[in-house]
């Protein structure tokens, strides 16, 4: 079952992933690096306002969330894997914040796009739950699970901002 989005991925070996997780700018250097990982893209999904501002989406009245977009092999690398790495990289019991950042639009989200996604994403909710309740850890995860909609990309400063920031840095050495 097909997810009704903008996000278009027309080789069949190349899969795509959305995920929530905080600030989008570390989001997008973590999974950028992976083996695997063919792009990525930040932007905003699950709003109600149509082409947001970073500007507007910050201020909390769009609904949007911060996301950032991964275009993969998946002969290299798996969905699966990519869930690892969203559940081991931020906080999933905290509602709409990762560290400082604070707003729904840096709440813990994963966007599926097809009914395969969704049942993954499930399922490993229910592991990192379990997970938690075995090391004795008495708090619930929020991350919402939410079908794909229309992807609006972050205006272009944000994109690849980490890669970019290091870069400058390193070039002052």
């Amino acid at each position: 079952m097909g997810v009704e989005t903008n996000l278009k991925i027309s080789n069949p070996n190349y899969d795509i992933a959305i995920f929530g997780m905080g600030c989008f700018w570390g989001s997008e250097e973590l999974f950028r690096t992976i083996d695997g990982v063919l792009d990525t893209e930040v932007g905003y999904m699950g709003g109600k306002t149509k082409y947001p501002t970073y500007e507007e989406v910050c201020k909390g009245d769009t609904g949007h969330v911060e996301v950032v977009t991964i275009i993969y092999d998946i002969n290299t690398v798996d969905y699966g894997d990519l869930l690892d790495t969203f559940w081991i990289n931020h906080d999933p019991t905290t509602l709409n914040r990762q560290g400082w950042d604070r707003g729904e639009q840096y709440a813990s989200t994963i966007f599926y796009t097809t009914e395969k996604q969704y049942k993954l994403a499930k399922k490993s909710l229910k592991k990192m739950q379990d997970t938690l309740k075995d090391m004795k850890i008495d708090k619930k995860i929020v991350t919402r699970i939410r079908k794909a909609g229309e992807f609006y990309k972050a205006e272009e400063y944000h994109q690849k901002y980490l890669m970019k920031k290091n870069k400058k840095f390193l070039e002052l050495f």
